[in-house]
């Protein structure tokens, strides 16, 4: 039987684009699972938020607990945003990778943002030590496990298009199997970065700023399109609305809007699918 991983990577070398949403625990796993989506992601943003805290806040144990769940939630295969890689060795990564693997997951993303406001984005020869490690870890794991690697710098008061291009260039050539670079918000910008690279590229839209649809993103030499917390903070959103409708205009309008239950117990149930 194929794992999750070879399933996962098999994705990336279908032609076209194809989308990876992001849930943020096991019903909206499911639903997204039952919509027909053949993979999913995590978001360390949702995760927190559904956690009641701020993102970057989450311990491993707790992030791994959430990413086992979300893994077993469905038969679909799952990358995790780990973030960091919960240190700034590049051994830690490396226990991640393993960590990662031996909860089920498909693959997972690990960032070159070091966590700190004051300095946040590792020095290059380090974020790319780290990524070596990483793909080192992989490739001694007994099934397959995708690795992508990110570049933070437009998320972080950084928008460098050369030294972004040159840094995905390096992780690329460490052995990520998927580069990411969020928070490119101009069609052109994305197809330069796709044109400098040979490997499967991720593109996060649902961010503020320019969306394109798939046919766009799959012109550019998009490969896989994520949507990163916006799912999320669309659910909090009109959660937080009809919070406010009912406590500040004393209505229950909101209600209106909500989907009705035995649809959406139908999702859990398969008698749902789109």
């Amino acid at each position: 039987m194929e794992s999750k991983g070879a399933a996962l990577r098999r994705l990336h070398e279908e032609p076209g684009a194809f989308i990876i949403p992001n849930p943020w625990d096991a019903g909206t796993a499911r639903i997204l699972a039952a919509m027909g989506f053949r993979a999913l992601a995590t978001t360390s943003a949702g995760m927190a938020f559904s956690l009641g805290v701020a993102e970057g806040s989450v311990s491993r144990e707790d992030t791994l607990s959430h990413c086992r769940t979300i893994a077993g939630a469905t038969p679909l295969p799952v990358s995790a945003d780990l973030e960091k890689g919960f240190g700034d060795s590049p051994e830690s990564v490396a226990e991640t990778i393993q960590a990662a693997a031996g909860i089920g997951l498909a693959g997972c993303s690990l960032e070159d943002h070091t966590g700190r406001r004051d300095d946040p984005i590792y020095e290059f020869a380090l974020a790319v030590e780290r990524i070596e490690a990483a793909a080192q870890a992989r490739r001694a794991l007994p099934d397959d496990f995708v690795l992508t690697a990110r570049c933070e710098n437009f998320l972080w008061g950084r928008p460098d298009l050369d030294d972004t291009i040159r840094r995905l260039q390096a992780f690329e050539k460490a052995g990520a199997d998927v580069l990411y670079a969020p928070g490119l918000h101009d069609l052109g910008m994305i197809r330069t970065v796709c044109g400098a690279l040979t490997k499967p590229v991720n593109i996060v839209m649902g961010m503020p700023g320019a969306t394109f649809g798939v046919a766009e993103l799959a012109d550019a030499g998009v490969k896989r399109i994520s949507v990163g917390s916006a799912l999320a903070r669309l659910a909090f959103g009109g959660f937080v609305h009809a919070a406010r409708e009912m406590k500040f205009e004393g209505t229950f309008r909101f209600s209106e809007n909500a989907m009705g239950f035995s649809e959406l117990e139908g999702f859990f149930t398969g008698s749902t699918k789109a």
